[in-house]
């Protein structure tokens, strides 16, 4: 029989669904079940390469890694990644299928679909449970009849919806009733459960609220998980970069300041999650040229839009600010469009990413890029070459990342001082050639670096030969290394951190799944159902 699914939406955007899909699958799978992650669209610059070359949001990759599973294309068959206000990219199954209007995207809804039912049927063959993510809120009045991502994916999988509300921004029993309010009846009907999310303080402040919400609805509520602060997820979107504290980790007195410019269409943002964790660093996002102060080190970002993110920061006065500051000593880093941007010119000639066609880069680098209309996403492994400058005493350093990007750069990587730091030994969908395998360059000073590698920082020997680099360089000395946490470890911490907090009883009826993963086989084998969503696919 077809995998059980469970949904989870949300009141809103960043209420915490992604994080709670996640825990969902380390859970189900902690309890011997095959499980999977499912979102039918994700709007979201930040992406991820599957092992065959195909895109999906990074969220969906996330939750793939808590189940326990190899991320597909069918976890995620629809990802927007804007470019622009009211274009974005869409990438169908993995690939780029147009950049279009939003007026124009809703044209397209029957054929997505159709990719979007197919995968979650495709998943269903293949796992005992699915849990499929929502977006944003089920009540969005305006894009209900066209919608593909909400009440139509639980209704079609008959899945029960688990409601999930942020109460740490305010107003979270009004946004629960009145998204129900605002729901049709048999949309009210699979709503089978609320889920309080990121409470901090008493619980027991809060129990005549939910009380009060359970009698006025009927609906029970399955948990309140509280706020945590040790526990590292990547986070889905760049909203979190806004609502961050300064200090996440509560240091004091760090002796690196490195300053990421946050541009209007970052991209890949948790590349740099794992240098926030590092003792002795802290890790500024920087939207102005006053913002910069002294830093240690300067990173450009991936960008969904290079020339306009590159137009951005010349109004903001960045351009100018970095150049400025790379000549009185500070390392500069670029991944992907931030390496694009290092360049002498960046050029557009079939107005891929914009109306732009052509605009100067910054210089610090001898390349130019230049955009086609195809794009590379490919998931890499390969290893330091260089042993100089930001990267001495790292060569042999394994490193593994992904590349996604449609513009290709040029260049001389052979004049004196000017070398690929990257050997990349294996692309895995495609080839690697002698040419192919250069990856990036190093400026002479060795302080300007740039590559199309995200999650590079995500590399401990190479990270920490980085930033000892840096201490070295301004004489002074770094903390010891933190133990690099296995994202394994951070799953289960995550696991047991929501499994307290929820009724898991509770979530195991609304699934039709026994906690017993033998007397499911039993019941599986002998055809019959322990309630819940256990029907198959309806139109």
């Amino acid at each position: 029989m077809p995998g059980r699914v469970l949904m989870v939406q949300g009141t809103a955007s960043h209420v915490g669904k992604s994080i709670l899909v996640a825990a969902l699958c380390r859970i189900f799978k902690q309890d011997g079940f095959r499980v999977a992650p499912f979102k039918a669209q994700n709007m979201s610059n930040n992406s991820y390469v599957t092992r065959d070359g195909g895109e999906i949001g990074r969220a969906q990759a996330v939750q793939a890694e808590a189940a326990g599973v190899e991320a597909t294309v069918e976890m995620n068959p629809v990802l927007l990644k804007p470019e622009a206000d009211h274009i974005s990219q869409v990438v169908l199954m993995g690939r780029p299928l147009l950049s279009a209007r939003t007026k124009d995207y809703f044209g397209l809804k029957s054929q997505l679909w159709d990719s979007v039912s197919a995968s979650l049927d495709s998943l269903r063959q293949d796992y005992d449970l699915v849990i499929a993510e929502g977006a944003g809120s089920p009540a969005e009045i305006n894009l209900k009849a066209t919608e593909i991502v909400n009440m139509r994916v639980a209704l079609y999988a008959g899945a029960p919806v688990l409601l999930c509300g942020d109460i740490d921004r305010g107003g979270v029993f009004a946004a629960i009733v009145g998204t129900l309010e605002l729901l049709e009846p048999h949309e009210r009907e699979i709503v089978k459960g609320f889920v309080i999310n990121k409470f901090r303080g008493d619980i027991n402040l809060l129990t005549s609220g939910l009380t009060w919400l359970e009698e006025r609805t009927g609906i029970p509520v399955v948990g309140v998980v509280h706020h945590y602060r040790d526990i590292h997820i990547p986070e889905e979107d760049s909203v979190a970069l806004d609502l961050a504290p300064p200090d996440p980790a509560g240091r004091s007195n760090p002796v690196l300041d490195i300053a990421v410019v946050q541009v209007p269409h970052i991209s890949n943002f948790d590349d740099f999650d794992t240098l926030a964790r590092e003792p002795g660093v802290s890790l500024r996002y920087v939207e102005s040229a006053g913002g910069f102060g002294k830093p240690d080190m300067v990173i450009l970002p991936g960008t969904k839009t290079t020339i306009p993110d590159l137009a951005w920061m010349n109004r903001q006065g960045i351009t100018e600010a970095i150049r400025r500051l790379h000549r009185d000593g500070t390392a500069v880093v670029g991944i992907c469009g931030g390496f694009q941007m290092l360049g002498t010119r960046v050029y557009d000639p079939d107005k891929i990413e914009s109306s732009e066609t052509e605009m100067e880069g910054l210089g610090l680098l001898p390349i130019t890029t230049v955009f086609s209309g195809s794009k590379e996403t490919h998931r890499i492994k390969g290893r330091v070459e260089l042993d100089t400058g930001l990267l001495a005493g790292a060569r042999g350093a394994e490193i593994t990342g992904y590349e996604i990007h449609m513009g290709r750069s040029t260049g001389e990587a052979t004049g004196e001082g000017l070398r690929a730091p990257f050997i990349v030994d294996d692309r895995s969908d495609v080839p690697v050639t002698a040419e192919t395998a250069q990856e990036g360059l190093l400026d002479a000073s060795g302080r300007v670096l740039g590559t199309y590698i995200h999650g590079l920082f995500h590399n401990g020997g190479l990270r920490r030969a980085v930033l000892q680099n840096l201490a070295k360089a301004k004489g002074v000395s770094l903390p010891p290394a933190a133990q690099d946490a296995a994202m394994d470890g951070e799953y289960d911490k995550l696991a047991d951190w929501v499994r307290s907090a929820l009724n898991m009883d509770l979530v195991y009826e609304m699934t039709g799944l026994s906690r017993h993963r033998d007397l499911q086989d039993q019941i599986d084998s002998s055809g019959e159902s322990c309630g819940g969503a256990s029907g198959g696919a309806s139109g």
